[in-house]
């Protein structure tokens, strides 16, 4: 697979890293293979996550393929790049057509990212999971790799502003590998979950305590911080998913 725009991307992005002074803490790393197919299941707390989680390919020297959603392979300059980077759009309505697709890469030895959970965190930890991961990782017969991103959500996330001040620490951890055969999606997915929220505990931890003192908004409640809990922030994923079913109403009455 020819990447005329990965490279000069990744270099820009690490310049930009830099800039921002920017802290990283990897780990794990080395559980990433340097060739073949491998599946990178990550959590997802901010909008930035697909540029960051490719950092845990970055030692192995891999360029990772990430599934994104549709809307933004319909963005007229997010779009053609993203085809360009060779990710692999996902249409939500009609997701088989994405899943034959990461199986293919990952039968070619190419490294696919995945974000099981579908949509951001806004408790911050790690919410239901879908099955995709680890049926797309059997299907393959590739590794699955569950991958934790921590400090990302404090630049770009759902309802709080942009922040690009210089000096924050992102952490990535990247733990032993899973082999699924899709005997038992739910039991095998329910192995994934378990896996990243011990990641996710060990990451939180391990983080300067001074960038997320008590009552952070950053900061999951059950470690004293101020995010939604997971049945709060259901509640505002449910209340975001009926206003844009009532936007898409009034824009097809408007055509109608």
């Amino acid at each position: 697979m020819r990447d005329l725009t990965y490279p000069p991307i990744i270099l820009t992005a690490l310049a930009s890293f830099r800039a921002l002074g920017i802290k990283f803490r990897l780990s794990g790393t080395e559980h990433v293979p340097r060739e073949g197919g491998v599946l990178l299941a990550c959590n997802h707390i901010g909008y930035a996550d697909f540029v960051f989680g490719g950092l845990a390919a970055r030692p192995s020297r891999r360029l990772v393929r990430f599934m994104a959603k549709k809307e933004i392979f319909d963005h007229p300059v997010a779009g053609p790049l993203m085809r360009s980077l060779h990710h692999i759009e996902v249409d939500r309505g009609e997701g088989i057509a994405s899943y034959h697709e990461a199986v293919r890469y990952l039968r070619e030895g190419e490294a696919v990212g995945i974000f099981p959970e579908a949509t951001i965190s806004r408790a911050f930890v790690v919410k239901e999971i879908k099955t995709g991961a680890v049926r797309i990782a059997a299907e393959a017969q590739v590794p699955l790799l569950p991958v934790v991103m921590w400090g990302t959500h404090r630049m770009i996330t759902k309802d709080h502003p942009k922040d690009f001040s210089r000096g924050k620490t992102i952490a990535i951890a990247v733990g032993e590998p899973l082999r699924p055969t899709g005997e038992d999606p739910v039991a095998e997915t329910a192995e994934l979950k378990a896996a990243l929220e011990a990641l996710l505990d060990q990451v939180i931890r391990d983080y300067p305590a001074d960038e997320q003192p008590p009552g952070s908004w950053w900061l999951p409640a059950s470690y004293g911080g101020s995010a939604p809990t997971l049945e709060e922030a259901a509640a505002l994923d449910a209340a975001e998913k009926r206003e844009r079913a009532a936007r898409r109403a009034q824009r097809r009455a408007a055509k109608g």
